[in-house]
């Protein structure tokens, strides 16, 4: 396993740490898809919340509209070479309260379904052998192709619900490969640092970006 990557963070605003490896690995309880070391970001508004609670939210999926940060720019945490994009997973519902637990329910079946079925819409960005895989994108969003280079901050797609995800929030794990079921996790962190749960990030708004 490689010894690790520093990234920047692919985002501006307010997002909160969920599933960090700073607190345990396997960071989502399994090393299958080499996602021992991946963590997630929850885009939230400026009060550090996402969408309000709402009785019909506790009882229905919701759509993922509702939530502050569907839509918010994605952008490339390092310079590389774009090496994958999937582009046509639809955005589902997001699952809260009593819907969550039928959505829990279903988890099997995505991960018999494979990568996809859990990454939904993603682009795999490779830098020195090492490819970040930023996941769960809009569907229509992906802003680059398969061989463009990119700089770290440029736009490559905007926060969805697609695949695995209870509600909009970004994905991201690093590999030794871009064959996701032989490859190995690699460790990463943000700017020198990795968060751990519950922190708020805070990243001021890149310029050009919205």
């Amino acid at each position: 396993m490689s010894s690790g990557i520093d990234l920047d963070y692919p985002f501006s605003g307010r997002w909160l740490v969920q599933n960090s490896p700073a607190d345990r690995i396997p960071s989502h309880g399994t090393h299958r898809f080499a996602t021992s070391h991946a963590i997630d970001f929850v885009p939230v508004g400026e009060d550090s919340r996402t969408a309000p609670i709402t009785f019909s939210g506790l009882v229905r999926p919701e759509p993922p509209e509702r939530f502050p940060g569907f839509g918010r720019p994605i952008l490339a945490p390092a310079d590389g070479a774009v090496v994958a994009v999937h582009d046509a997973e639809p955005d589902h519902r997001a699952h809260r309260g009593l819907p969550s637990i039928g959505y829990a329910l279903t988890q099997p079946r995505r991960v018999a379904a494979g990568w996809t079925a859990l990454a939904g819409n993603h682009v795999f960005i490779e830098r020195g052998g090492i490819v970040v895989a930023l996941c769960h994108l809009q569907l229509g969003s992906a802003a680059v192709r398969t061989g463009q280079h990119v700089r770290a901050g440029e736009l490559i797609g905007r926060c969805g619900n697609s695949g695995n995800s209870t509600e909009p929030h970004l994905h991201i794990q690093a590999i030794d490969g871009t064959h996701i079921e032989g490859a190995n996790a690699v460790p990463m962190t943000f700017r020198g640092s990795l968060p751990r749960n519950r922190e708020i990030v805070d990243v001021p708004l890149a310029h050009g970006v919205g």
